[in-house]
C-alpha cells in the first residue's frame, strides 16, 4: 500500500467497521479507504496522453486523495447489491434497469443496494461535468465514479453472505476488505492496463458483476482454509490469508483500476474531448 498523510484519519474508521460487523452490520463501503485511494491513484497512470496530464496536475485535489482528506461522506448500505437474493449465478435474467428490478421484485429490490445504478449516475454527471469544463466537479465526480467501480469488484459487495454469517465466517467483510490490504502493506503492489473505451458504459456495469461474483466461492474457500487449525485472527492468519487471498485481492484491484480509467475515459471521449487545464 502506498504511504499517505492522511492515513491516521481512518484508524477510527476501522475501528468502527470492526464494532458494526460485530453488531451484523457490514460496512457501506466494500474496500477500506486506503484501497479506495490505491486504485483511484492508480486508475490515473491507465490513461492516454490527452487526459492523463489534467489528472497528474491535480491529483490532490481529488477529495480521496487530498493532503487532509477528510472521512468518506457516503456511508449508505447502497453501496452495494446483493443480488443473490433474486437469482443465482449467472444471473441471466437479472433487469437491466432499477425501474425493472422493482417492478419484478418489489420492495427486496431496494434491500439489494443500488451499486449498479450508483456507477450509471455518477458516470452520467462525468460526462456533464467533461462537457462543463468544471474542474472542481470533473475531479469531485471522478473520485465518487472511482469509488463505485472499486467496490463492484469485490465479491463480497454482491451477495447476502456479504460478511460470511451464512457460512459461519463471521467478520469476513473487515477482514478481507480491511484488514488484509492493510497486513500485506506493500506486498499487495497492483496497476492497471491501459485504459480503453466502453462500448456501453451501463451495460459494462453488468459485466463487471458477473466477472466479480465469480470469485465468490473462492475467496469463501481460501478464507476458510486459512483459519483452519488457528485459535483466532492472529498475524499468523493473516500471513496465511494473504498467500492464499492475496492474489484474489490484487487480481480483482488491478480489474478495478484499469476498469476505472476505463470509465474516465470513455466519459471524456463521451463529452467530445474537451481540452483540460
Amino acid at each position: 500500500m502506498i504511504d499517505h498523510p492522511a492515513a491516521g484519519n481512518w484508524t477510527f474508521r476501522l475501528l468502527i467497521a470492526g464494532a458494526l460487523v460485530a453488531l451484523g452490520a457490514a460496512p457501506a463501503r466494500a474496500w477500506g479507504p486506503l484501497v479506495h485511494q490505491r486504485v483511484t491513484s492508480e486508475a490515473i497512470d491507465t490513461l492516454p496522453k490527452g487526459l492523463k496530464p489534467f489528472y497528474k496536475a491535480h491529483r490532490l485535489e481529488m477529495p480521496s486523495l487530498a493532503v487532509d482528506a477528510p472521512p468518506p461522506e457516503d456511508e449508505s448500505t447502497e453501496r452495494r447489491f446483493t443480488l443473490d437474493r433474486f437469482l443465482p449465478f449467472p444471473f441471466s435474467d437479472l433487469p437491466r434497469t432499477e425501474a425493472a428490478l422493482k417492478t419484478k421484485y418489489g420492495d427486496d429490490a431496494a434491500k439489494a443496494g443500488r451499486l449498479p445504478w450508483l456507477i450509471q449516475e455518477s458516470y452520467a454527471r462525468l460526462v456533464e461535468a467533461y462537457r462543463s469544463g468544471d474542474k472542481g466537479k470533473i475531479l469531485t465526480e471522478s473520485d465518487t465514479l472511482a469509488g463505485y467501480v472499486a467496490d463492484l469488484h469485490n465479491p463480497l459487495a454482491l451477495t447476502e453472505n456479504y460478511d460470511g454469517q451464512k457460512t459461519g465466517q463471521h467478520g469476513l467483510w473487515v477482514r478481507f476488505s480491511n484488514k488484509l490490504p492493510e497486513a500485506m502493506d506493500k506486498k499487495l503492489n497492483f496497476g492497471g492496463q491501459t485504459a480503453r473505451l466502453i462500448d456501453d458504459p451501463k451495460g459494462y456495469v453488468f459485466s463487471m458483476i458477473s466477472q466479480t461474483y465469480i470469485w465468490l466461492d473462492n475467496l469463501l474457500y481460501l478464507e476458510e482454509l486459512a483459519k483452519r487449525g488457528q485459535s483466532g485472527y492472529t498475524e499468523i492468519y493473516y500471513d496465511t490469508l494473504a498467500q492464499k487471498a492475496g492474489p484474489l485481492a490484487k487480481d480483482r484491484l488491478e480489474e478495478a483500476t484499469t476498469d476505472v480509467g476505463s470509465y474516465w475515459y470513455t466519459a471524456w471521449t463521451t463529452a467530445g474531448r474537451p481540452e483540460l487545464k
